[in-house]
C-alpha cells in the first residue's frame, strides 16, 4: 500500500473524511515554505499536494498563478521542489505528498529523471492537469511503474461514458472539481457535489477529493460529508498574500486557517462503509 492508500484506509477507519491541503512550493520563498510544509501535518492537513511552479499555469485561477509568479521570482524550480520533500521526509515519513501542476515542467526535467527522483524524495502522486488518459503513454503509465500514485480529475461535465477512461489507471484518489472552471471559482453546491461522488462510486472503489471553491471551515464540513475528502488551495495559498501585505508570517496565517478545515472537517462524523 502507499502512503495514500494507508492514509485514506485510517480516515476510513476513523470514520471522517481528509483534508487535503494545497500550497505552491516555494512560495512565498523557498525557506517560509520549508517551515509552512513541515507543520502542515500537525495543523490538520490528510494529506499535502505541493505545487509545481509553471509560468503558464491554464487551468488555475489568479491566485495560484501569482503563487507559481512569486516562487520562481524567488529561485523555485523542480530541482528545489524535490529538495523540499527530500527535507519533509527528514521528519515525517507518513504523510502523502502529491506534486501538482503541469507536463511541461516535469519533462523539461526529463521525465525517468524526474520520477526517479520524485521518487527517491518521497513523492507518493501526480496529478498533472494537462495530460488526459489517451496520453497514458507520456507519464501515467511509466509513473506508476516508478510506484507513484496518478491521480486525475473528473468534473461535472464528465458524463458516463467517459468516466471509465478517467479512472483507468487512477490510483491513490480521485480529484473532483466540484465546480467547472478555474480554480477560485464560487462556491460548490453540496447537494450537486453529493450526487456526483455517488454516481462516481458506482464505478470505482477509490477514494473521492472534492476541490475548488472550498474557502472556510462550513464549507469544508459540507464537502466532509458527501466526499473521502476536501481539497483547499486557493484560500490557503490566499493567506500567503494576504499575510505578505500586511507584513505579518504567511506560515502562521496558512497554518491558522489548516487548523479551521482541520476541525470543521474532523467535526463531521460519517456513516461506517
Amino acid at each position: 500500500m502507499s502512503r495514500i492508500d494507508k492514509r485514506f484506509a485510517a480516515l476510513q477507519a476513523e470514520g471522517r473524511a481528509g483534508l487535503v491541503t494545497f500550497i505552491t512550493a516555494g512560495d512565498p520563498d523557498l525557506p517560509t515554505c520549508a517551515r509552512l510544509l513541515a507543520q502542515l501535518p500537525a495543523a490538520g492537513a490528510d494529506v499535502i499536494e505541493l505545487g509545481m511552479p509553471f509560468s503558464d499555469p491554464m487551468a488555475d485561477g489568479p491566485s495560484i498563478q501569482a503563487a507559481g509568479l512569486r516562487a520562481l521570482a524567488n529561485g523555485a524550480s523542480m530541482k528545489t521542489t524535490l529538495q523540499l520533500v527530500r527535507n519533509f521526509r527528514k521528519q515525517d515519513n507518513d504523510t502523502p505528498i502529491v506534486l501538482m501542476g503541469y507536463f511541461n515542467p516535469i519533462s523539461a526535467y526529463g521525465v525517468d529523471a524526474f520520477l526517479s527522483d520524485a521518487k527517491a524524495a518521497g513523492v507518493d502522486g501526480l496529478i498533472v492537469v494537462d495530460l488526459p488518459p489517451e496520453e497514458d503513454d507520456e507519464l501515467c503509465i511509466p509513473a506508476m511503474k516508478a510506484g507513484l500514485n496518478f491521480i486525475r480529475l473528473a468534473t461535472p461535465t464528465t458524463d458516463e461514458a467517459r468516466l471509465p477512461a478517467v479512472l483507468n489507471n487512477t490510483s491513490g484518489f480521485l480529484y473532483y472539481v466540484s465546480i467547472a472552471g478555474i480554480t477560485g471559482a464560487a462556491a460548490p453546491d453540496p447537494d450537486a457535489v453529493g450526487k456526483a461522488v455517488a454516481k462516481i462510486k458506482q464505478h470505482t472503489k477509490i477514494p473521492v477529493a472534492v476541490g475548488f471553491g472550498i474557502r472556510d471551515g462550513a464549507r469544508a464540513a459540507a464537502i466532509a460529508r458527501v466526499a473521502d475528502a476536501a481539497v483547499v488551495g486557493t484560500a490557503l495559498v490566499d493567506r500567503v498574500a494576504e499575510a505578505l501585505q500586511k507584513n505579518i508570517d504567511p506560515a502562521e496565517h496558512v497554518l491558522e486557517l489548516v487548523r479551521e478545515l482541520s476541525a470543521a472537517v474532523r467535526g463531521v462524523v460519517k456513516a461506517a462503509a
